[in-house]
């Protein structure tokens, strides 16, 4: 006989998983289904062990998800297979190293891809290499969603490039002429930049959503 808590957990990680793939915070997601913040952080966390079949139905409803799947049990689809689902589906490309004058979507600089749904706010993925932002936990391996833009607020955290080179993630900071990557490791020291250095520094995007390696 199966455990009744089995099916619980897997509702519980499956739901998680399907707010990060929707590329919305939990309070963003829980908003949109009209839950209360508070509590559906504890659905997703497990402390609440059975998730509403309301909340269930509108999700799977905006997804195109099988209930029998969000519920947690095995061996079941977890899309339904139609039209509509397979429109809603998009495929990020993961980037690893980012050469000069090359777009960032260059097939030469894609280690793989990532699947999300369509309506995600994420525009690519990158590759974390080392641990000069286990600050802000993220760490070595993992999976940061990038949403392209040139711009990002002071002390937001954003893939950057150094003369269209490898790209970098930092938390960039500008203010008197200057341009500061800031790590979140008291190891690594800050790098900052003027026009005198002559360097190309470039922002690809804002880091969004994260996918943490499994450990």
């Amino acid at each position: 006989m199966k455990n009744i808590n089995d099916y619980l957990e897997r509702a519980a990680v499956r739901l998680k998983k399907t707010r990060e793939v929707s590329g919305l915070t939990q309070k963003e997601f829980a908003e949109m289904f009209s839950t209360n913040h508070t509590t559906y952080c504890r659905y997703e966390s497990g402390d609440i062990k059975k998730l509403p079949a309301d909340l269930i139905g509108s999700i799977c409803e905006k997804y195109d998800i099988n209930p029998a799947w969000l519920s947690g049990f095995e061996n079941v689809e977890k899309y339904k297979i139609n039209e509509k689902t397979i429109q809603k589906i998009k495929r990020l490309a993961i980037l690893g190293t980012i050469a000069a004058g090359v777009p960032i979507t260059s097939q030469e600089y894609i280690e793989g891809y990532e699947y999300v749904l369509e309506d995600s706010k994420a525009d690519f993925c990158l590759r974390v290499k080392g641990n000069s932002m286990i600050g802000a936990r993220i760490m070595d391996g993992d999976l940061v969603f990038i949403r392209q833009q040139q711009e990002v607020e002071n002390g937001e955290i954003a893939a950057v490039s150094i003369d269209r080179e490898e790209a970098t993630l930092k938390r960039v900071y500008k203010a008197d002429g200057k341009v500061t990557l800031r790590s979140e490791n008291p190891n690594n020291p800050d790098m900052v930049y003027t026009k005198k250095d002559g360097k190309i520094i470039t922002i690809l995007g804002k880091a969004i959503l994260l996918k943490t390696e499994v450990r």
